[in-house]
């Protein structure tokens, strides 16, 4: 049997603020040049949108505009899709990640609401973390703020391989933004991918992006430069992991913890 694959595209770019037709434009665009050479696109935080607390008049059901179109585009162009969006569900608004393949999708609300900005009075906080499987990888899909906390993100017995962080982090906070990938890549024993905005949002803080992929060495296999729009692909190898997790198995030794929620 080969070596298992995963080919994975980071995609930044300055959301335009409240502006769902814009930003969903853009990126049906971004899905449609990727066709054919990519296996999973990852989008920043709150794509659509920004990272706005306007969730009543922002949010949207399961069935609405964005996952409607993101679904179309994965089924079209045989691909999956993840990041977050602004979510109403019954009378709660959240901050919901969402992992779209052509056959099905899962969602994922964010645990940790950034007090400094005042999110907890805007949305309310998951309960329940999220791992899909996808083309042969076991996929943790996180958000923003989760970053500071590596309990949530512990690695227990390697039940993930890629864990994804979908970001609006803001510049002044990049040297934290490095850091934090860089450790829960090396703690946890798997490849870290962290997608951020760029640009000035609504509220004017600035956004430097700095999406990168690391390994779980700890090294840096993609790196985007600060303030530019790009996209950017990069293959991840299971073999590769599963090899290095046998011949250095500190995972053996974790700590467990039971989470209060």
């Amino acid at each position: 049997m080969g070596d298992i694959v995963l080919r994975v595209s980071l995609v930044q770019y300055d959301i335009v603020w409240e502006d769902k037709k814009a930003n969903l434009d853009y990126v049906e665009n971004a899905i449609k040049e990727l066709a054919g050479t990519t296996d999973l696109i990852v989008l920043p935080e709150m794509f659509s949108t920004g990272f706005t607390m306007n969730s009543h008049n922002m949010a949207e059901p399961v069935d609405g505009e964005t996952i409607s179109r993101l679904k179309e585009c994965a089924r079209q162009y045989d691909v999956a899709i993840c990041g977050s969006y602004i979510a109403k569900d019954g009378d709660s608004y959240y901050n919901r990640g969402f992992f779209i393949t052509p056959q099905k999708e899962y969602y994922y609300d964010k645990r940790h609401l950034f007090r400094m900005g005042s999110e907890p009075q805007s949305f309310s906080a998951g309960e329940k973390r999220l791992i899909v499987e996808h083309n042969g990888f076991n996929i943790c899909l996180l958000i923003c703020y989760d970053l500071r906390f590596p309990v949530w993100a512990r690695n227990v017995d390697n039940e993930y391989d890629l864990l994804i962080y979908t970001a609006n982090w803001p510049a002044s906070r990049r040297k934290v933004w490095d850091a934090l990938l860089t450790a829960r890549a090396l703690e946890n024993m798997a490849y870290v991918c962290g997608v951020n905005r760029i640009g000035v949002d609504g509220n004017g803080l600035s956004h430097s992006g700095l999406s990168k992929m690391i390994n779980a060495r700890g090294e840096d296999m993609l790196s985007i430069e600060p303030d530019t729009e790009q996209t950017k692909t990069v293959s991840i190898s299971k073999d590769e992991l599963e090899h290095f997790r046998a011949k250095f198995p500190v995972w053996k030794d974790a700590d467990r913890f039971d989470i209060k929620i």
